[in-house]
């Protein structure tokens, strides 16, 4: 028993002082939200379609769902889309190519019409916004916390901190099957 006790106080006393140490690292520490702008550029060959995000999301590279695309022809300019035939063709080549990779015709629906958006529009595909603080001590940027990673981010989104000078920080994203999380920032890094 008197063992325990023992440990259970060298225990306290460890967690104590390591609360200590931290809040002793980060005093003099202020958290600046940062603005996010950009993120959303496309690939020239994609047409202005979100392929870094189409082919993560059904569980693909984007370069899979690039090529089983290429097979597709769109309706021209001016058309107002393609014709019923020409709409059960596009869907025949996809799911040709798509289905040997395990995806359903339901489920290419459901991510193809989650990130449609009126092509020549200034509108988007459905994305949330990023956010984050940069974390400043003595007038300099030591890190990074995000705060939420969004989605939707085709490109690593621009960083700025107002009021803060200093290199534009390392932007990573992260793509998978998740919309809630398809296309997040999921690290910023100080560039040094």
């Amino acid at each position: 028993m008197k063992l325990l006790t023992i440990l259970a106080a060298s225990a306290i006393s460890l967690t104590t002082a390591f609360i200590h140490a931290q809040t002793a690292a980060s005093a003099g520490v202020t958290k600046v939200p940062v603005t996010f702008t950009g993120g959303h550029d496309t690939d020239p060959r994609d047409r202005g379609r979100p392929v870094i995000l189409i082919g993560p999301a059904l569980g693909v590279t984007a370069e899979i769902f690039r090529d089983a695309f290429s097979g597709v022809r769109p309706a021209g300019p001016g058309r107002g889309g393609p014709t019923g035939e020409e709409a059960r063709a596009n869907k025949k080549v996809l799911m040709n190519a798509l289905g040997k990779h395990g995806i359903t015709n339901d489920r290419l629906d459901e991510v193809s019409n989650f990130y449609r958006y009126p092509p020549g529009s200034r509108e988007l595909w459905q994305h949330t916004e990023a956010k984050a603080n940069a974390l400043v001590k003595n007038g300099a940027i030591v890190g990074y916390e995000i705060v939420e990673g969004g989605a939707g981010y085709t490109t690593p989104p621009t960083v700025t901190v107002p009021g803060v000078q200093g290199p534009a920080p390392k932007v990573e994203l992260a793509f998978g099957k998740k919309f809630e999380t398809n296309g997040s920032v999921s690290a910023i890094t100080v560039v040094k």
